[in-house]
């Protein structure tokens, strides 16, 4: 786009002219280009300057009757004015990077976007933890909190009621604990057992970590020690390496590797019996044991899956073969000719099941997999299995026409976190009227960073039937919102598509809004129907790694 061009476009706007594929152009030039962006508000100060310098015309004017002709001129001046000011509002809203969608996106503030020219945001994002869930086999949780794969964990008493989990401290100390426990990690240095069977490996810059206990402390010298606490007491194992044993009430002593003992909540010590403890090697065995276990539940499960009527496109990465840079479809039951997906600089990265190629990493730029979808259809089920790494960008793609046109849906994430999800009802629409071209329905806010590199299982259902639109993540409803009547539309169709990205730069316009979802995608699946809750929490309880 040259400048006389983006110029042209820039008043067509402000003038409130604008047409929705110029508008489209000009967003993605406004996203990408700081001179353009520079030139729009020098643009949108002008127009200003203009409306300023007419108020001032207005108040000198004779108070004698002035001619039909400037009534008129008058009266289109202000016309035009106040379109103006309703589109400079408008625009500075959503000129860069948002669709006409985000109108209504009243929570989004220019300061809160670092880069859009404005205000930078000085608050540096952060999370909250001590440690992460590196390893789960059988594990059951308590009611109070339940954590998953890749979890982080800060302070608070945890209650494993069974199984076996894995905790990476971030000082490097890995911790194997089984169940029945409960404990709590206190900080990267120091966890507080007051019940379970506790293994500790501990790197030489984490040395001097510590355990507590009612019976005593535990106070790692270097390398590896084992703690079951229990009605009795505390018995503690020294496997590599050597401790310091501080009990309640009494003085401090060195165990080195081989020895143990048992601390009575009497006070007594006595000689420890043998204990076993599950390691990190036993765990890493029984988690390959049970995910192939479940894996070979969910590749059933999906063979009958494919001939479901209602399933119009369905790819997997899961043969480990993206030589072909090519998705089958393999959706068998519609009848719908959907066709297969052509990758394009997404990248190889592991899958929610452990593959080392078993998914396709969108953070190169570019990066999406087209498809086509033909056909005109009323309710719709969207759900896929992402890994998401940050929300960088206004817009995350999921799966989006490549277009925008009247019965289009568009399916993404916004960067606060929050699920995005409109189908077009109009071409032409009258914002003075207070019309939009569609309804946008937002999910609450359900991704921050700490949930980075965790895989979650993101649904959207648009039921025409019952007038509803419900979000899902894992399984379970984050939200549920009626169809307004004036946005219904009850014929929806797709055409070529993305999976993860948006749009194509156009000839002789090489540059393009950068939308591709900054993750992994490794399941995508587009249903012609309104699947129920329950069916939504089947798909992720079998598919569940």
């Amino acid at each position: 786009m040259n400048s006389d061009e983006r110029t042209q476009l820039i008043d067509s706007l402000l003038d409130g002219d604008i047409s929705d594929a110029d508008f489209l152009r000009l967003e993605a030039e406004l996203s990408i280009d700081s001179n353009a962006r520079r030139e729009y508000y020098e643009r949108v100060k002008l127009s200003l300057l203009l409306e300023n310098v007419a108020g001032e015309y207005l108040t000198t004017l004779p108070s004698k009757p002035v001619s039909a002709q400037e009534a008129a001129a008058v009266t289109k001046y202000w016309r035009w004015a106040f379109s103006l000011m309703a589109v400079v509002a408008a625009a500075l809203f959503i000129s860069l990077g948002l669709q006409f969608a985000a109108l209504r996106e009243d929570q989004h503030h220019p300061a809160e976007h670092p880069s859009n020219g404005l205000a930078s945001s000085s608050v540096e994002n952060a999370v909250t933890g001590f440690a992460v869930v590196s390893g789960q086999a059988d594990a059951v949780w308590g009611a109070a909190k339940s954590l998953g794969m890749g979890s982080l964990v800060s302070t608070g008493e945890l209650h494993l009621l069974s199984g076996v989990v894995q905790l990476e401290l971030f000082s490097g100390v890995s911790i194997v604990v089984e169940g029945d426990a409960v404990f709590s990690v206190v900080s990267p240095m120091e966890v507080a057992v007051a019940r379970g069977k506790i293994r500790a490996r501990v790197p030489e810059p984490a040395h001097g970590f510590r355990i507590r206990t009612d019976e005593g402390d535990v106070i790692d010298l270097g390398t590896e020690f084992a703690l079951n606490v229990n009605d009795e007491g505390s018995e503690v194992h020294v496997l590599d390496g050597e401790i310091e044993w501080q009990p309640q009430g009494a003085e401090p002593q060195k165990m080195e590797q081989g020895e143990s003992l048992r601390r009575l909540k009497d006070g007594r010590s006595v000689a420890a019996t043998d204990s076993e403890f599950v390691g990190v090697s036993e765990l890493k065995e029984r988690l390959q044991v049970e995910q192939s276990a479940r894996f070979d539940r969910w590749e059933q499960f999906t063979v009958g899956l494919r001939q479901d009527p209602r399933l119009l496109a369905y790819y997997q990465i899961t043969n480990g073969n993206l030589s072909a840079r090519r998705l089958p479809n393999l959706a068998l039951g519609s009848g719908v000719t959907s066709s297969e997906g052509a990758v394009v600089a997404a990248v190889a990265a592991p899958g929610r099941w452990g593959q080392t190629d078993g998914a396709l990493d969108f953070s190169p730029a570019g990066s999406r997999v087209r498809l086509s979808i033909p056909g005109e259809y009323q309710s719709l089920t969207l759900l896929c299995w992402v890994r998401i790494n940050s929300l960088d960008r206004w817009y995350n793609s999921l799966f989006l026409t490549d277009g925008h046109e009247e019965g289009e849906p568009h399916w993404q994430i916004m960067d606060d976190g929050r699920l995005f999800f409109s189908v077009k009802k109009r071409d032409v629409f009258d914002r003075s009227k207070g019309e939009l071209d569609k309804h946008v329905y937002y999910s609450p806010k359900f991704w921050d960073s700490s949930l980075s590199g965790q895989w979650l299982m993101v649904a959207t259902v648009y039921d025409v039937d019952a007038m509803q639109v419900t979000h899902f993540l894992n399984g379970q409803v984050l939200s549920q919102e009626a169809i307004p009547r004036e946005y219904l539309v009850e014929s929806v169709r797709i055409g070529n598509a993305s999976l993860c990205n948006w749009g194509l730069p156009e000839k002789n316009q090489p540059k393009f809004a950068v939308r591709n979802l900054n993750g992994s995608l490794d399941e995508f699946a587009l249903f012609a129907a309104a699947l129920s809750a329950d069916e939504i929490q089947e798909l992720y309880d079998v598919g569940r790694p």
